[in-house]
């Protein structure tokens, strides 16, 4: 291994990890990874083209992307998941399993509303159902990471490795099959005549949240008593510090263990200085890829191209090339080094960015939207994975969940903040997609600038450790 995280070892090791794929449990790690992607399709794809067909304006729609927020904070919850048991299920389902049927039938209800909702005159109320739905979704995810996690053993890193490179695989199949499912839907409904037909599109995809969780009951759940023991014992451990009890030693007690000791954590092992390069960085990163992610359906749309095309070239074709590219970018960021691979992932996406520009100046082009498709969905997998391979190298293995779960968010909050001012971008550049996508690809720039800083850093802290490839998906990345 070189000082950059590099694996030097010989072409045979492509073989070994292809064959850890053929792994039954990587059948039920990538189920968790598509229940995870698919409500993205609802509050994403599906919402934007609905709320664009029916009249609202660009800077509404991008506005209405504030709800991704909720994916950037549900670190705060998270310890309240781990412990509250659904009644009567938990007994029957697993703590697990219990929590995901029950929040399956939360988005089940939510496209139910929807079905009956006008975004034209209840804007509000759409929004609101949208919230609630990404709400459930976030959540969800938290339960989704610990299931998937125990479903390997913590000796196994091989395993591991695979199978967090799988449940980005499921994720994508979720978010792209799932999309392609919305778009024909819609466009066959609208070409029936049908005249609310993205209200009955939600209720026919209502059958596939039906069918995940009957899909679901094939994923086992281990016995959470040992887990709850040792939080137990955790906590016992910090209020036996304290020289105070009662009601306001809980509450120092629970911000301790879930906030506060993870993030002093992180400053401590890395210093301030490289600390705060490595946050911008993650913060920075994938701005420009999630501005042209939110703005992406409604230019195609505003080009000329039908639902029925988004459907096969955006999703149908996207999702082959991104499970392909997926599982293929993982071997190579290991093999060049993550550092290296960080920097390569940036440049790709800011020039199939630019793929975008020429298409928007040149028109409408079939074999010109097939490329910038690939070559787009090529960046984004190579960096999804390189991404959170970033992020699992930084995490101290005492607070694996808590501290993943808030530097990820930390990513989903930059991406999430800024993107949702994008429709209003385009607008003011009057809708000069051309430009709007030069933006967004310079918009990868101080990322990298950032990781410059921490480069020598990173070297020497890849130099004497295991490159520990994937802990998580990343799909919270539309």
């Amino acid at each position: 291994m070189s000082s950059d995280g590099q694996n030097t070892g010989s072409p045979a090791s492509f073989a070994q990890t292809f064959s850890i794929y053929l792994d039954r449990r990587m059948a039920r790690i990538a189920l968790l990874g598509l229940i995870s992607g698919f409500p993205w399709v609802l509050i994403g794809s599906a919402l934007t083209l609905w709320l664009k067909e029916d009249g609202l304006s660009r800077t509404t729609i991008g506005w209405a992307g504030l709800i991704f927020g909720v994916y950037a904070i549900n670190f705060l919850w998270a310890p309240l998941i781990d412990r509250i048991q659904i009644p009567l299920l938990t007994a029957r389902l697993g703590h697990r399993r219990a929590w995901i049927v029950s929040l399956q039938a939360v988005i089940l209800i939510c496209l139910t509303l929807w079905s009956i909702f006008d975004p034209v005159t209840n804007l509000q109320g759409v929004i609101a159902i949208a919230l609630v739905i990404a709400i459930a979704s976030a959540t969800q995810d938290i339960t989704i990471d610990a299931l998937r996690i125990e479903q390997v053993g913590p000796n196994e890193s091989a395993a591991m490795a695979a199978g967090a490179a799988v449940a980005v695989v499921g994720w994508w199949t979720g978010y792209k099959l799932g999309g392609v499912a919305a778009l024909v839907t819609a466009e066959a409904l609208q070409h029936a005549g049908v005249i609310n037909y993205w209200q009955s599109t939600f209720l026919i995809l209502g059958a596939v949240v039906v069918l995940c969780n009957i899909a679901l009951m094939a994923v086992p759940e281990l016995p959470p008593a040992a887990r709850t023991q040792a939080q137990a014992e955790d906590e016992d451990a910090l209020r036996s510090r304290l020289n105070f009890s009662g009601v306001i030693a809980g509450i120092v007690t629970w911000l301790g263990t879930t906030l506060i000791g993870p993030l002093a954590s992180f400053f401590r092992r890395n210093g301030f200085a490289i600390a705060m390069a490595v946050l911008g960085f993650i913060f920075l990163f994938k701005i420009g890829e999630a501005f042209l992610g939110r703005m992406s359906i409604l230019f195609y749309k505003e080009i000329g191209f039908s639902k029925a095309d988004i459907a096969l070239y955006s999703k149908g074709l996207g999702w082959v090339t991104t499970v392909a590219f997926t599982l293929l970018g993982g071997l190579f960021a290991v093999r060049m080094g993550l550092v290296r691979a960080m920097f390569l992932a940036g440049i790709l996406m800011a020039l199939t960015n630019l793929l975008f520009s020429l298409l928007a100046w040149s028109g409408k082009s079939e074999p010109m939207f097939a490329f910038a498709v690939i070559m787009d969905d090529l960046a984004g997998a190579f960096a999804t994975v390189t991404f959170v391979a970033f992020i699992s190298m930084l995490v101290d293995r005492t607070y694996t969940a808590t501290q993943y779960a808030l530097l990820a968010s930390i990513g989903t909050a930059g991406r999430t903040l800024f993107a949702s001012s994008s429709g209003a971008l385009v607008d003011w550049l009057n809708g000069d997609w051309g430009v709007f996508f030069v933006i967004t690809a310079v918009m990868v720039l101080p990322s990298l600038v950032c990781l410059w800083l921490i480069r020598h850093h990173l070297a020497q802290m890849l130099a004497g450790a295991r490159v520990r490839l994937f802990s998580k998906e990343a799909g919270q990345d539309p």
